[in-house]
């Protein structure tokens, strides 16, 4: 992982503002020569990798040294351009007193990077020395890595051609229905445990999961809650993640209660339900115990209520004190193993376009075989081979494959797997999986935005760098090496994934050796002592226990995640690029911060005791700040705005749009994201927002949810947003009308009123690229869409109507596939429009009194195979 750290480092020095300044003019031959040192060193790189993972000491030595000259390098440049960027930004008459003011500290700042950027290259002399004393060459002839990663076979193969989760089902069919019959047998009342009990890899979250999301366990249950518990696990933590799912409400609400409060409120709930828990991934005998410890959560109400459980033994299936069916999931027979295996290693769009498909089905079945029925390890293997779709290659890897089995034939295919990434900017965004802890869902879009600000997403022809992300995303699930959890369907891109705890704990023990990236997760005693060994010394940290001392004792750290933890107290660490911590309470935060001048994100999400610093306007660099669901002490400082990299904006509270006086002086070209969701500020002006909003000419996604209610006036920025693509807005008081026109690129709108007077589908239908919509407040009596209206929507949720006449045209909505209606409460009988769209296949209807069980068209939508579910 050096190259991947040079790599980025000259990535980012290229794009750096040094080069362009007569103001540096003294300093520029030495970054120009300091920059082709770089380049050098990355070329010897990849010679010296295979003798560092021999076990060459002195050669580790060398990598290590080669990355930390390459860190120290960007920094000292980046310093230079801090200077050059804030000189720029200071304009007109009051802008030049204060370059003046500034120039003999400038000049002394800038004596100080020259002699340090000295320094480094006559460090780096002695790197070039030392390789060649270890006879470790410039490879020239080497072969550029393939950057961009989109799948050579882009029009066969969508984001939504295959859907993995079923993919993964294969073999398991027989068990799936067992399972279901068990689940809803309405013969059996009492309250009882189905336990599936396997080995690691051999997929009972898979088979829980399809079961949990199968049309009949949804229907036959009124309720229903997904947790994973895991190895490491708070009782308190499970009972509110249940809570927030069988009975919704605020998550402040919910955060403020304690323990008892929370399993008396699920166990009142339930009571009056038959419902469904699913606890996913159960490592110890007491988690049963230590759920229940305060009050019995889960009540036994005689009405065939069912717990589904998930582990790797069977004593913990066996503990729970009920009725248990224990379900022993086996490894996969030589005939299914080659199912699955054909299906990730040769799927239909690439056996349309290979020649011998005879040979390599022989040479898979083989291959498939070696995996010993393991859905995970023929799944990963089958991934990586379907990128490698040459014979020879196949032939190769079964001929001196290893006959070992379990753990070490999962690190094998790993091993494998991950090397063929086919770039180290792939591979980096792979390790850095290891920093989220085990059984983490992943949200792609934060994802991505730690790793572009990491710098392992490179500049692409004709590609921004969310879309080069993306495309990694979808790579590494292409080849199995992360679990695909949830899509979005306006975009037609994964939306969130998990990786399986077998590849963390790879992915973990590999970026420590490589020091790439120390995820600590012990006492402070074992902490340090991995500290202490001899693999690479990190520059990344992942904390679920905080120890402060370590941070102390590395203080060139770039990057800082935490989550979890109780209390979090930062030393000040000048190079930190990236701060990422949840659900911690956080100590001297403003007295750090502004210091941080190389910072590119700052993501303090469900925090405490947060203020932010009004220097905060000078880290300049700043991509991405995140504040959602974050309790401030203070306002969001105004010179916030002052940042020119801005890319993404979420806060959470205490914000009041700048004046307008410097809202005229705000430009941010770079802004894709702003969200807001929240009280408004205590200096908040609706002018001022408008004006504040209306210069956000690039924004893509655009979310406004806050109390008191929205100002109607906000509608009319959509005029000067052309590239809009994501709209949240919510709650307005009463809107007559919605705008005219919205943005022609809208894929998702979401809009909440507590009036809307005119019907408003006219206007929606006619967007070309509405995907998914989601409306609340319509109190008109009738609402008509149109024969041609609303071309590409798949998703509609309607709520809070008044409407008593929907009018539906035949052609209207031929892509609608789900229906949500909710609180429509004088809607006495369903529309028969309904049943001229061709592609619906799922109604809900939620508090909908008067909509009867025998509704003729509910009757013939399920006639038609819809499934249709009521709550």
């Amino acid at each position: 992982m050096a190259e991947s750290a040079v790599s980025a480092v000259l990535g980012n020095v290229s794009t750096l503002a040094v080069q362009e300044t007569t103001f540096l003019c003294g300093v520029n031959l030495e970054v120009g020569f300091l920059k082709e040192e770089l380049k050098r060193l990355k070329s010897y790189l990849e010679s010296a990798d295979a003798k560092w993972r021999s076990g060459d000491k002195l050669v580790a030595t060398l990598v290590s040294q080669i990355r930390d000259a390459a860190y120290e390098a960007e920094n000292v440049i980046e310093a230079a351009d801090y200077m050059e960027k804030r000189n720029r930004l200071k304009k007109g008459f009051m802008g030049a007193i204060s370059r003046y003011a500034r120039l003999p500290s400038d000049l002394i700042s800038l004596h100080k990077v020259g002699a340090e950027i000295q320094r480094i290259r006559r460090k780096i002399t002695e790197i070039f020395i030392s390789a060649d004393r270890l006879k470790i060459n410039v490879d020239i002839g080497a072969a550029v890595e393939k950057v961009n990663v989109e799948d050579e076979f882009p029009l066969d193969y969508g984001p939504m051609h295959q859907n993995f989760e079923d993919i993964n089902l294969v073999g398991f069919e027989d068990e799936h229905k067992e399972i279901v019959d068990k689940l809803v047998d309405k013969e059996d009342i009492i309250l009882s445990v189905v336990s599936i009990v396997a080995m690691g890899g051999a997929g009972k979250t898979t088979l829980a999961r399809k079961v949990y999301t199968s049309s009949s366990v949804k229907q036959h249950f009124e309720a229903a809650s997904w947790v994973t518990v895991s190895q490491k696990f708070k009782a308190i933590d499970l009972l509110k993640d249940i809570m927030k799912q069988i009975m919704g409400g605020k998550d402040e609400l919910i955060a403020k209660m304690n323990e008892y409060e929370v399993g008396k409120e699920i166990h009142d709930f339930l009571l009056q339900k038959r419902y469904l828990v699913v606890l996913d991934d159960v490592w110890e005998t007491d988690t049963w115990d230590q759920i229940n410890k305060t009050v019995k959560a889960f009540p036994d109400a005689t009405n065939g209520s069912r717990v589904l459980l998930t582990t790797r033994k069977e004593d913990v299936a066996n503990h729970v004190q009920m009725p248990t069916y224990v379900h022993h999931l086996k490894k996969l027979d030589e005939e299914k193993s080659w199912e699955l295996f054909s299906c990730k290693a040769l799927p239909s769009y690439r056996r349309s376009v290979i020649h011998d498909v005879e040979e390599f089905k022989k040479l898979g079945r083989k291959l498939a075989k070696k995996c010993d029925g393991l859905p995970l390890a023929l799944a990963v293997l089958g991934g990586y081979l379907s990128k490698n779709m040459n014979a020879q290659i196949w032939s190769d890897i079964l001929s001196d494959w290893p006959s070992t089995k379990n753990g070490q034939l999962m690190r094998d295919i790993l091993a494998r797997s991950y090397k063929d990434l086919p770039n180290h900017y792939l591979r980096a965004c792979f390790l850095y999986l290891a920093a989220f802890p085990e059984d983490y869902i992943i949200y792609v879009s934060g994802l991505i935005e730690l790793w572009i600000a990491e710098n392992f997403i490179p500049h692409t022809p004709n590609h921004i760098l969310e879309e080069t992300a993306r495309n990694y995303v979808t790579e590494l699930a292409q080849r199995s090496l992360v679990q695909v959890v949830d899509r979005s369907r306006a975009h037609e891109w994964i939306d969130g994934i998990r990786i399986h705890d077998i590849l963390h704990d790879w992915c973990t023990e590999e970026a420590r050796q490589d020091g790439f990236l120390n995820a600590i997760n012990k006492t402070a005693g074992q902490a340090g002592a991995s500290l202490s060994s001899d693999n690479l010394i990190s520059y990344r940290f992942s904390f679920q226990t905080f120890s402060d001392h370590i941070l102390c004792a590395t203080p060139n750290v770039r990057s800082l995640l935490g989550f979890e933890l109780e209390s979090v107290s930062l030393p000040k660490l000048r190079f930190l690029r990236v701060v990422c911590i949840e659900n911690s309470t956080l100590k001297g935060f403003s007295s750090v911060i502004g210091g941080c001048i190389h910072i590119r994100l700052l993501r303090l999400r469900n925090c405490e005791d947060v203020v932010l610093p009004s220097s905060i306007g000078k880290l300049l660099y700043l991509q991405t700040i995140d504040l959602r669901r974050t309790e401030f002490e203070s306002v969001v400082p105004n010179s916030l705005w002052d940042i020119p990299t801005l890319r993404h904006v979420y806060l959470g509270g205490g914000f009041s749009p700048p004046p307008l006086a410097r809202s005229v002086r705000l430009r941010h070209n770079e802004l894709q994201t702003f969200e807001y969701i929240g009280e408004a500020g205590t200096d908040f002006r609706s002018h001022d927002l408008v004006i504040f909003l209306g210069q956000k000419n690039q924004l893509t996604t655009f979310a406004l949810w806050m109390r008191p209610n929205i100002p109607a006036e906000v509608l009319n920025i959509f005029a000067n947003m052309p590239h809009l693509v994501d709209i949240y807005l919510g709650q307005f008081d009463v809107l007559d009308k919605l705008p005219a026109e919205f943005p022609q690129s809208v894929r998702r709108l979401v809009l909440h009123a507590d009036v809307i007077k005119q019907d408003p589908m006219p206007i929606l239908e006619k967007l070309p690229r509405l995907v998914v919509l989601e409306l609340g407040g319509y109190r008109g009596q009738t609402m008509c869409c149109s024969s041609q209206g609303f071309p590409r929507l798949q998703e509609l949720a309607l709520g809070s109507f008044s409407t008593e006449v929907w009018r539906m045209e035949e052609g209207t909505m031929p892509k609608l596939f789900h229906l949500v209606l909710w609180r429509c409460e004088k809607i006495s009988e369903l529309p028969v429009g309904l049943l001229h769209l061709p592609s619906l296949g799922h109604l809900q209807l939620r508090y909908m009194p008067r909509i009867s069980k025998d509704d003729i068209t509910r009757k013939e939508l399920r006639q038609k195979g819809c499934e249709v579910e009521r709550y």
